[in-house]
């Protein structure tokens, strides 16, 4: 049936009972198989706007709080993607993440549970009540490493990250192919300081994960090169021009800025 499809496409629609096979041999076949299949439908989707790829390709979002740190987190499907500048298809497994970015209240929690040391702008270690909700800065990739292992989460890698912001096709941005500046706390924006994590609700990206563009940079779990991590999402710091979700960005992981944070990942789905 795939070598069919392969030959096919969308010429092929198949019977009830074919179709019923069909689904049942994907879900047993070996991740190869069932990436080759993923490959031809995502591209199909997105190629030709196909209605039947389209629903097959559809998910209706899955979201579950997180047991130890108690973040609202979302499923990301196993499957394709289209991954960087180029758009290459990528496969990826299945995992959940972070709706939000790790919030200073977040933060807090930890570091009460822990006694990690607390990010340099709270005034006495304390969070202030005018920033709980405002993603966590001045953070090493180290510190947020240990909070996502208290969390019993991950940060996600590269790949993960982007697939949350720009979904399957390859948006440009989190919210469309559209470039507006307005959906996002860039430089252009002209705010100057980290805004709510939950303010941008237009700029949401397919999963429904906000600040994938702006507000601040996010420490990612892949390394550029021994002891530099790469960071994604850009900040109220950067140009609109360095917001699209592809773009690659990396820092030494003992950096902590102003404009930089994380979210964390589950590897198994919520």
């Amino acid at each position: 049936m795939l070598v069919k499809w392969e030959k096919q496409g969308a010429n092929i629609v198949p019977r009830a009972a074919n179709q019923t096979a069909l689904d049942t041999m994907l879900s047993t076949a070996l991740p190869a198989v069932q990436e080759r299949f993923a490959t031809l439908i995502t591209e199909q989707a997105a190629a030709e706007h196909d209605a039947r790829a389209e629903a097959l390709l559809r998910r209706e979002p899955h979201y579950a709080k997180s047991p130890i740190d108690g973040k609202l987190m979302v499923s990301v499907d196993a499957g394709i993607f289209r991954a960087g500048r180029g758009n290459r298809p990528t496969w990826l497994e299945a995992f959940s993440i972070d709706v939000y970015p790790t919030t200073n209240a977040d933060y807090a929690r930890f570091v009460r549970a822990t006694g990690h040391r607390a990010p340099q702008h709270w005034p006495g270690g304390k969070c202030p009540d005018s920033i709980f909700d405002h993603p966590v800065v001045w953070v090493t990739w180290h510190d947020a490493d240990a909070y996502a292992e208290w969390a019993g989460k991950a940060l996600p890698t590269s790949e993960q990250w982007e697939k949350a912001a720009r979904g399957t096709k390859g948006r440009a941005y989190p919210w469309g192919d559209a470039p507006t500046a307005a959906k996002c706390n860039v430089l252009d924006s002209e705010i100057g300081r980290t805004t709510p994590v939950s303010r941008y609700q237009s700029g949401v990206s397919p999963y429904g994960v906000f600040d994938m563009c702006g507000n601040t940079w996010e420490w990612c779990a892949s390394e550029s090169e021994p002891g530099r991590h790469e960071l994604k999402g850009s900040a109220f710091t950067s140009p609109f021009i360095h917001a699209t979700p592809s773009l690659f960005n990396a820092a030494n992981a003992t950096m902590q800025d102003n404009d930089t944070g994380f979210r964390c990942v589950s590897l198994s789905p919520e």
